[in-house]
């Protein structure tokens, strides 16, 4: 199968000191899979439920196409982290649910795998995506959710700007049981450079 391109909508690589970011690409199905397939244990928790082929190529496939679409429609970005020394795939980042109009919001989604978690490659990471959400995409806010449970997530948007609006109720369906979820904001005036 040839590895079909990133839309040109899509968004441009983001480089950091120790990652680069990139749209996610046919070609990374197998360090997405191990890396997925190691973490499963680790990230289970905090996500939705995995469908059964989840690790296939097919899966992943889909994923892609669906990634392409969303691009193409400016309503998300995804984003793969890889290490800068080595091109080692770390995680995922995504930019979705853009809503334009009178709102310009955003919703920041993220995992890491678990051989890479507390190690400061998330906040890299939004270090990298939130000042291109708000001068390339031109977007006011940025909203990200966690379980109230998920201690390191909170850390992290904390440490990275967000502020603390308060709970969703019932919001997602996380791990097969609708989960509260606190949520997060960033909005353009806030101190985030």
């Amino acid at each position: 199968m040839i590895a079909l391109p990133f839309l040109k909508t899509a968004a441009p690589p983001l480089q950091g000191e120790r990652l680069y970011l990139r749209p996610p690409q046919l070609s990374d199905y197998k360090a997405w899979a191990t890396l997925r397939a190691q973490s499963r244990d680790f990230l289970v928790p905090w996500e939705p439920l995995w469908a059964l082929d989840d690790l296939e190529r097919s899966a992943f496939r889909h994923r892609i196409r669906h990634y392409d679409e969303e691009a193409a429609a400016g309503t998300a970005y995804p984003f793969f982290l890889f290490r800068n020394n080595d091109s080692r795939l770390v995680g995922g980042i995504t930019l979705g649910n853009i809503r334009r109009g009178v709102g310009q919001n955003g919703m920041i989604g993220y995992w890491v795998g678990q051989p890479f978690a507390g190690q400061g490659y998330m906040y890299e990471a939004l270090r990298l995506v939130i000042p291109y959400a708000f001068t390339k995409l031109r977007l006011h806010r940025l909203e990200a959710a966690c379980i109230p449970s998920n201690e390191r997530s909170i850390r992290l948007l904390e440490k990275a700007g967000f502020q603390r609006e308060g709970l969703l109720r019932s919001y997602l369906k996380i791990n097969g049981m609708w989960q509260n979820h606190l949520l997060f904001s960033l909005v353009e005036d806030d101190r985030w450079r």
